[in-house]
């Protein structure tokens, strides 16, 4: 069987790029498969193929249209094709990036009312949008991949796709690599942290969209409440602004992209992500998995995994307030001896590899049939 990968271009701290490097990790020892990776750009290409497509682009639009059309280009040479990319004409798609009219509605509740305006004329997203369209209308189009039950309703709403077409596959995760054995990676000393603090890790890029600045203002009140930040951003230096307009900068941690995220898991007793927009964010599956409970919003797929007190709590993205209410509840119950960690390890224990593998491959073996 041949199947083609199609995503663009290779960002290591990428979410839906470590999806990528996991399914194409575990697909490629399936003897039945060959499979290729499309893409402009990867890295670690061992144990399949990669067809290299890399078009010139000027812009972000001409990026994206160019991309899709020289890769369309090569559908035909494959049995299945799965794209990661809002690409018609592909067999299968995953989701994994959610719904783009969603996202830009999301984000727009952080938006200016000019900035609303410039990117309703934006010609960058009228093709996103116009593509997205295309794509989940198209004949070629057999099924669409979900990674969480929030995203499947949305896509089966806004495009009328029957339910045969719609199959959630939550993101797999190594839960020997990431289990509460990564403490002994604790990083607290080198980062100036008591030994005792009661510690929220912040994982992602893009702050904006994933809710850092609830997260500040979230940890205001707790005065032996500290917060780490790991990730990129080129606003970075706004946030560290306001971490000291807000009291709290000797409490925060800005650490940047950090090479082993474990060490951030380590170094935490639960992950907070107020996010606007996630379909289902790798760092919460990994998060649950070394047995860090979860702080996230309606926004984020993952909230469907989530027993508010027992592994976790939900709020509204911008809800600050909520979520100083759910750290007090998360403060008390350690402080009465609730195991958040076993909860958590629980949650994220049957998603795994293998798991994700398996669902993937009966996938495709049905459609072949």
């Amino acid at each position: 069987m041949k199947l083609a990968i199609v995503r663009q271009t290779y960002n290591p701290n990428g979410g839906a790029e470590r999806f990528v490097s996991r399914a194409l990790n575990v697909l490629a020892q399936d003897t039945a498969l060959d499979v290729t990776l499309i893409a402009r750009q990867w890295e670690d290409a061992a144990g399949w193929k990669t067809l290299t497509v890399n078009p010139p682009f000027r812009n972000r639009l001409s990026r994206e249209s160019g991309f899709a059309e020289a890769a369309a280009a090569q559908f035909a040479r494959f049995d299945i094709v799965q794209s990661h990319e809002r690409i018609p004409g592909a067999t299968i798609f995953r989701a994994g990036d959610g719904v783009h009219a969603t996202w830009l509605a999301q984000y727009g509740r952080v938006l200016s009312p000019l900035a609303r305006w410039a990117q309703s004329l934006s010609r960058y997203h009228r093709y996103i949008l116009q593509a997205e369209t295309q794509m989940f209308t198209h004949p070629q189009l057999r099924k669409v991949i979900c990674n969480s039950k929030m995203v499947r309703d949305d896509i089966a709403r806004r495009f009328s796709l029957a339910d045969d077409k719609l199959a959630v596959i939550y993101n797999g995760v190594d839960t020997h690599h990431f289990s509460p054995a990564v403490h002994k990676l604790s990083q607290r000393e080198a980062w100036g942290i008591p030994p005792q603090a009661p510690v929220l890790a912040y994982v992602g890029s893009g702050f904006s969209r994933k809710g850092v600045a609830t997260a500040l203002r979230a940890i205001v009140p707790h005065a032996d409440v500290w917060l780490l930040v790991a990730g990129r951003d080129k606003h970075a230096k706004k946030y560290q602004k306001l971490a000291s307009a807000l009291g709290i900068s000797s409490r925060v941690r800005f650490l940047g992209p950090v090479a082993d995220v474990r060490q951030v898991y380590g170094s935490a007793d639960a992950l907070i992500l107020p996010t606007l927009y996630d379909p289902f964010p790798n760092v919460c599956v990994e998060a649950l998995a070394c047995g860090l409970p979860l702080l996230t919003s309606h926004g984020c797929g993952a909230a469907e995994w989530i027993q508010e007190g027992v592994n976790g709590w939900v709020r509204d993205a911008l809800d600050s307030a909520g979520y100083q209410q759910a750290i007090q509840s998360w403060l008390e119950g350690r402080r009465q001896g609730v195991n958040y960690s076993a909860a958590a390890r629980a949650t994220a224990e049957p998603y795994t590899l293998e798991r994700m593998a398996k669902e993937l491959q009966s996938l495709y073996h049905d459609l072949l049939r």
